[in-house]
């Protein structure tokens, strides 16, 4: 064989390679840029929702009319399970309060126009000054994901090329085996684990609260108010529905048995400040009372989302009736009471 040959046979092969590693990583779609669904694909492990869920809604049409942000819990809230609303779940993993703003008005930007709805997820740990005070934005994804050819270098990343083969693993298996992965519809799925290993979880997780969030580690955080109005004050023509997301009936005794129960209640009282009304769903009730909802006592299944979309958009008929209540301030005072009572049980 002459060198000619030789060299233009080496370079017919790397390209063949390039194409089927390239195609491949395109084909799963692990970064979610490109959109398209197929049953090699709809099973999608979280490499960094911050940037995949920023990369689906800049290069994907964007034309749902309601918007919902929140931490990691709310991702668990199936989007379409909400009645009469198009909604997008932008949640993602360890939001902090400092970021809602940003994530609103990028995907503000990208709808054209202010939300009908921006349905806001809030966790009472992430009202500290540990959690709250330092300043977070979305703004380092924005200018990651729209740089020219963004999209494309990710073709040719072996890292990515590794998460696109355990999509494929999965989704062919039709397998959930992490903690949370998604579908091509933005829904989350959870693994489903053991009581056993559910209630071993919940206890390192309980513990963890209340040596790293609760006790001595929590300081309510004096510009709260200020930083949840930010949202409300950039979007006056948008209808605002703020929720609080639910732990375990033990994560929330653990809460009160190191301190916090006036913090949650300045907690409560400043959302209803601000936002005029608050869904509830952070207290003793018959959900957050069966440890069964829950894979580590802070985190609820999919299934306990689909009890809060129903809750917030009114068709509530299968949500037990003690499992979210509407707070104003007519009735803050007897909602804080009704939650002093139910502690005082413990």
């Amino acid at each position: 064989m002459s060198y000619k040959r030789f060299t233009m046979t080496v370079m017919g092969i790397v390209i063949v390679l390039t194409l089927i590693f390239t195609s491949f990583i395109y084909y799963i779609d692990p970064m979610w840029t490109f959109g398209h669904a197929n049953e090699f694909n709809d099973r999608q492990t979280v490499i960094n929702e911050r940037e995949q869920k920023t990369s689906e809604i800049y290069f994907q049409p964007f034309e749902y009319d309601t918007l919902l942000i929140g931490s990691s819990r709310s991702t668990y809230i199936n989007p379409h399970d909400f009645v009469g609303m198009d909604v997008y779940n932008y949640s993602v993993s360890n939001m902090s309060i400092r970021e809602y703003w940003s994530f609103v008005e990028f995907a503000k930007a990208q709808h054209g126009e202010e939300f009908e709805n921006i349905m806001i997820g809030v966790d009472f740990f992430k009202s500290s000054t540990q959690e709250s005070s330092a300043p977070h934005s979305l703004d380092n994804y924005v200018e990651k994901v729209t740089k020219p050819l963004y999209r494309w270098k990710y073709l040719l990343s072996y890292d990515v090329f590794k998460y696109a083969l355990h999509n494929f693993k999965m989704s062919k298996d039709n397998v959930v085996i992490e903690e949370r992965i998604y579908n091509r519809d933005n829904v989350a799925m959870a693994m489903e684990i053991d009581k056993e290993t559910a209630e071993v979880d919940t206890i390192k997780k309980i513990d963890r609260f209340r040596s790293t969030f609760y006790g001595d580690n929590y300081v309510y955080y004096p510009q709260y108010k200020e930083i949840i109005s930010k949202v409300k004050d950039s979007n006056p023509n948008s209808n605002l529905i703020v929720f609080t997301t639910p732990i375990s009936t033990a994560l929330f005794q653990a809460l009160v048995e190191e301190g916090q129960l006036d913090d949650y209640e300045r907690w409560l009282t400043d959302l209803v400040d601000v936002y005029g009304g608050v869904y509830n769903f952070m207290y003793p009730n018959s959900v957050t009372n069966d440890q069964s909802n829950y894979f580590d006592g802070h985190h609820f299944y999919p299934e306990i989302g689909t009890l809060i979309a129903h809750r917030l958009s009114g068709a509530d008929e299968d949500v037990p009736e003690d499992f979210g209540v509407y707070v104003t301030r007519e009735n803050l005072e007897e909602h804080l009471g009704f939650v002093r009572g139910l502690v005082a049980e413990f």
